[in-house]
């Protein structure tokens, strides 16, 4: 058994743990000044056992967009089997704040190496994340929506994400600024409990 092979059986977590460490070093250096080598040392693993998870900082990065694309699909397939009422909105806008929130870092990251890591993905990044809104806006309309609930429900959605991503180090009580944030986005969609 290679040690690589060794290594993913005994941490089941280890494509997270790389993730995060990746992301840690990226933050501290930035992404090109960030070698495989490095991430592997500060895991205290080998390159080998890296490889068997990533092939390179790419595939890190990649793997990041597309788990946070995978939660937004989950929620969007959830939405879909929902009743259209004021609750279910309400647990949707939920849903994506807590998305969002759990993705904070990779936003950063994103933001922070955006001339390294533009060019990475096969498919624009901004085309696929508006196809992730276009879905969570079907889920919170109704069917055959007119423009102005449709751009009431994106309106919402971009007011989560921005609350979300550029208050969170500004607000004192994080709950808070959740509620705050999610009062906007309910007023928006007619959200409610």
């Amino acid at each position: 058994m290679s040690e690589a092979t060794k290594v993913a059986q005994a941490r089941p977590d280890t494509r997270e743990r790389i993730q995060s460490v990746a992301l840690e070093l990226f933050a501290e250096q930035g992404y090109d000044k960030t070698s495989l080598r490095e991430i592997a040392e500060r895991l205290d693993v080998t390159k080998a056992a890296l490889y068997y998870h990533f092939k390179s900082k790419e595939d890190i990065v990649t793997s990041l967009v597309e788990d946070y694309f995978g939660q937004i699909d989950q929620l969007v397939a959830w939405g879909r089997t929902q009743p259209r009422t004021p609750a279910s909105r309400a647990e949707v806008l939920r849903r994506y704040y807590a998305i969002v929130a759990g993705a904070g870092e990779v936003f950063r990251m994103l933001q922070h190496n955006q001339a390294s890591v533009n060019s990475l993905a096969h498919k624009n990044r901004s085309e696929l994340f508006r196809e992730r809104m276009d879905a969570l806006v079907s889920v919170l309309t109704e069917p055959d929506p007119p423009l102005d609930s449709q751009l009431r429900a994106a309106v919402a959605l971009a007011s989560v994400s921005f609350g979300c991503m550029f208050y969170a180090d500004r607000a004192e009580d994080p709950a808070q600024l959740q509620a705050t944030v999610l009062d906007i986005a309910f007023g928006l969609t007619g959200a409610g409990p």
